[in-house]
């Protein structure tokens, strides 16, 4: 109860910022020769930088996917009940990154174990999920979760899910790790995710981009 309480007071001190309720507009299709990749793994701010740094991505969105509702706002999502979890949308050229590079860094920035949340958030709205476009995307992602598991010695809590439509979250939440650089390292702090991710991955927490290079 202690660590609940303590992760919803972090959540309001990060978000001291306008909350405008504004119905949020899908994200349009990449430009040609570009794909997107959609990946849930609990706050969206702490998502974006690990993939944003990768040689070969152009963009990353923080936004919504995998829901019922339509143009949905944060308050909605965060609130639950919306079938949506926060995701971010990583369009990359894969002439100079492949999807497997995606997915192993994606890995090694969530709790894999953690079927009710990520870290200090709790709910179906901040639990991880691979978002796969076709059969070649999924069978890559099933391939890396056995490989996981057998690695880790535990079974995974990451679901592997169809795409879905992807709605590009508030202005606010977009950058959020540039914009208020001291609100978004005290709350990756304060929610425990390091700490966590240091403790399933060890040296390759928090990203593991130059052993991905050899992936």
């Amino acid at each position: 109860m202690r660590g609940a309480i303590w992760g919803r007071l972090l959540m309001l001190l990060a978000l001291a910022a306008p909350l405008p309720a504004l119905a949020q507009s899908l994200e349009p299709p990449p430009a040609p020769g570009l794909k997107t990749a959609a990946f849930a793994g609990g706050c969206f701010w702490c998502m974006v930088h690990p993939f944003e740094e990768l040689p070969g991505v152009s963009a990353v969105v923080s936004g919504y996917t995998g829901g019922t509702v339509a143009t949905p706002t944060y308050h909605q999502v965060s609130a639950g009940g919306t079938g949506h979890r926060e995701s971010v949308l990583v369009t990359y050229d894969p002439r100079r990154i492949g999807y497997s590079r995606l997915l192993y860094v994606y890995w090694r920035n969530i709790d894999p174990f953690d079927a009710d949340g990520q870290f200090c958030d709790r709910g179906s709205q901040y639990t991880s999920a691979i978002f796969v476009a076709d059969d070649e995307e999924r069978r890559l992602a099933e391939e890396s979760k056995r490989a996981l598991e057998q690695k880790l010695g535990r079974p995974i809590a990451t679901a592997i899910l169809p795409a879905a439509p992807f709605y590009r979250a508030e202005e606010y939440h977009q950058e959020y790790f540039k914009k208020n650089p001291i609100r978004y390292r005290y709350y990756r702090l304060g929610c425990g995710r390091d700490a966590r991710l240091q403790q399933v991955w060890g040296k390759d927490a928090g990203g593991g981009q130059e052993q991905a290079a050899t992936q």
